[in-house]
C-alpha cells in the first residue's frame, strides 16, 4: 500500500470525525458566539480534511 493512500485514508477519517463533531455541536448549540465559532471551525476543517483525503486516495495510482 502506498504511503499517500494511507495518509489520504487518515485525512478522510479525520474529516469524517470533524464533520460528526460539528454536527454534535450544532445539535447541542444554544446560539452563543463560542458555539458558532466552534461549529464553523470544526465544519470547515472537517470538509477540508475529508476532500483532501478523498483526493489523495483517488489520484494515487497503484504500483506493484
Amino acid at each position: 500500500m502506498n504511503i499517500k493512500r494511507i495518509f489520504g485514508s487518515i485525512l478522510t477519517i479525520l474529516g469524517i470525525i470533524g464533520l460528526i463533531y460539528a454536527a454534535v455541536v450544532f445539535a447541542s448549540t444554544s446560539g452563543g458566539v463560542r458555539d458558532i465559532k466552534a461549529l464553523t471551525i470544526y465544519g470547515i476543517l472537517g470538509i477540508v480534511f475529508f476532500f483532501a483525503g478523498i483526493g489523495l486516495v483517488r489520484n494515487t495510482k497503484d504500483e506493484a
